[in-house]
């Protein structure tokens, strides 16, 4: 039973609301630990197909709940880092199984790390995003020096850095950050839309496919290439493969299962 957030699974889709609207869901010790339970619990439930993250109330998230850290006294922050984030940074990478940011409002911090690590983003126009570190003489963490330059290039994600530069949903999405913008009103619909696709798909591929992305970024052409031929035989050999020939033969919208 989670105290900090709460897990919902219909239909193939697992939501994962963090709960701490009263301080636009900061990350305290209870919430990073919960989000790493709940991150495992729906990595493991073969029913669950994609994942949906997102806040509750007004914000996104706000990163670290820093009374909640000055009333805990001085702590080794690095620490902090390697047993509360760094393991949910982790688990969302590595899950899978898409991971669906819905970015109800600002994701500062901890939480812009947070949605960045997530496989697409999907913004309300209330939304906003900001590496808010440098204004308490902090360095990013949580991934976004990962994400962000990669993203957005060198000199951009420097700026957005040092300056803690607020992005509202719409620049956002005008330097690749997000995928889709949409009304408030229409986020949730939007948000069903896109999850229900991916519960829908073959997700097996998705999986490798997520796998090969990251390894993108960091490999060479060569190794590339030999991880694309690896994936690509496990990928023939799959029921979905066989389920999508077949439809497209027959003339019909395949039924995948993810296997």
């Amino acid at each position: 039973m989670f105290t900090t957030l709460q897990v919902m699974v219909a239909d193939n889709i697992a939501t994962i609301t963090l709960n701490r609207p009263e301080v636009y869901n900061a990350f305290d010790d209870t919430l990073s630990y919960e989000l790493q339970d709940a991150l495992k619990q729906v990595d493991k439930d073969a029913s669950v197909r994609a994942v949906v993250i997102t806040g509750a109330g007004k914000a996104f998230c706000s990163g670290q709940d820093l009374k909640a850290a000055m009333a805990s006294g001085k702590r080794n922050l690095s620490e902090s880092l390697h047993k509360r984030y760094n393991p949910i940074i982790r688990a969302i990478r590595n899950m899978p199984k898409p991971v669906i940011c819905k970015l109800n409002g600002v994701a500062a911090g901890a939480g812009c790390s947070l949605a960045l690590a997530c496989d697409v983003i999907i913004a309300s126009e209330a939304a906003s995003m900001v590496e808010i570190f440098i204004n308490i003489a902090l360095v990013l963490d949580s991934g976004s020096s990962y994400f962000l330059p990669r993203t957005v290039g060198y000199h951009r994600a420097f700026e957005l850095a040092t300056k803690a530069t607020k992005l509202s949903a719409a620049e956002a999405k005008e330097l690749g950050l997000v995928n889709k913008v949409v009304p408030a009103a229409d986020l949730d619909d939007a948000v069903a839309e896109e999850a229900r696709f991916y519960a829908n798909a073959p997700t097996k591929a998705i999986a490798m496919m997520k796998k090969m992305l990251t390894k993108g970024m960091t490999e060479d052409l060569d190794a590339v290439l030999e991880y694309e031929a690896y994936c690509q035989e496990i990928a023939g050999n799959t029921a979905d493969n066989a389920e999508g020939i077949t439809a497209f033969l027959e003339k019909r919208k395949p039924v995948f299962k993810g296997v």
